[in-house]
């Protein structure tokens, strides 16, 4: 297992050197807000702040391998607790007022055997009203010696409220040639691999990270690009079968829809002449992609790509999901068989 240490982290380097330097210079804020995209490292960059905060090497230095450090990795710390949404019936997410409450009274006790308390709350956009509500309160007064680490994909998804009385730290999607090079040299994959899952991952190590030990990923990719081919060749009746059908799964099409928004934004980088792997995340599906691109305009890519987009909004805002999918699909280009 790799040692969650501020070199073992994957990028963010920034983001890593300015927390550790509030810990040294002894400038800690009693909260913190890290967005970007799911598995940019958000959870691991918090994890690794709680640990530099209650370790017992030199200041604002996780060693990774002392009892505090290991706690934290393996998430039973008594000190540190993590908070995730609790996920409903159809997948969805939310992090409940009670969830809320309950950790509002662990916080107000000093910590058992470290100098920090430490609260990471995943996902902290999935708090409903209530939930943000009530923890406006502890960010209003924090209790002594608590540090509270917020993760969201988006800090405007937040209340106003919330995010003004935290530190930013905004995580961007990563450079592929990097998250290729650690596949290889901290999880040994043989480069054409590292490079695939680099470029699937979209800027999202963990992503490339859970690739590398679960095969099941790109063959569940394979198929939700296959539902996609399978579509586009489709008249009006068949792609209202497909809704039908795609409809009665719910909580799959947040992935799956996202999948095809990557393929989409390929075609419209092909359609615009651009370098055939350079920037293409579906890289193993370069002759498909060309082969579509010579069909279509590069007017009919973009609509591809923003319907998709829309529906991806709607659907998280609980629009009809039959009727989301039937405008998108009888909105998609038809493909020649």
């Amino acid at each position: 297992m790799i040692n969650t240490t501020w070199q073992h982290l994957i990028g963010h380097e920034w983001a890593a050197a300015l927390l550790s330097s509030a810990i040294t210079h002894e400038r800690v804020g009693h909260a913190y807000l890290i967005t970007g995209p799911a598995q940019v490292g958000k959870t691991t960059l918090a994890r690794t702040f709680a640990q530099a905060l209650n370790c017992q090497a030199p200041a604002g230095q996780p060693c990774g391998q002392c009892r505090a450090c290991r706690l934290i990795a393996q998430d039973r710390h008594p000190d540190v607790r993590l908070v995730l949404p609790e996920r409903t019936g159809r997948g969805l997410a939310s992090l409940k007022i009670d969830q809320i409450r309950a950790l509002q009274h662990e916080l107000n006790l000093a910590p058992y055997e470290a100098r920090w308390r430490v609260a990471i709350l995943r996902e902290f956009d999935a708090a409903n009203a209530s939930a943000a509500n009530a923890f406006l309160k502890t960010l209003e007064e924090p209790p002594a010696n608590v540090v509270l680490l917020l993760t969201a994909n988006d800090a405007d998804t937040l209340l106003p409220t919330i995010s003004s009385r935290c530190q930013t730290i905004a995580l961007r999607p990563l450079p592929a040639g990097q998250i290729a090079a650690a596949l290889q040299n901290r999880w040994h994959l043989p480069p054409p691999q590292a490079e695939l899952l680099a470029h699937l991952a979209d800027g999202r190590p963990g992503w490339g990270i859970q690739a590398a030990g679960d095969e099941s990923l790109l063959a569940m990719r394979k198929a939700r690009l296959d539902t996609l081919y399978a579509l586009l060749p489709e008249k009006r009746v068949g792609r209202f079968a497909a809704a039908d059908r795609l409809a009665k799964e719910p909580e799959t099409l947040p992935l799956l829809l996202q999948t095809w928004l990557g393929w989409w934004r390929d075609l419209v980088l092909l359609c615009w002449g651009n370098s055939p792997t350079a920037r293409l995340t579906n890289v193993d599906q370069l002759p498909h992609l060309q082969a579509v691109a010579g069909q279509w305009t590069r007017a009919q890519a973009h609509a591809g790509l923003d319907y998709t987009g829309r529906a991806l909004e709607q659907l998280a805002r609980n629009a009809n999901t039959r009727l989301v999918l039937e405008n998108l699909f009888l909105n998609y280009p038809y493909q020649q068989r």
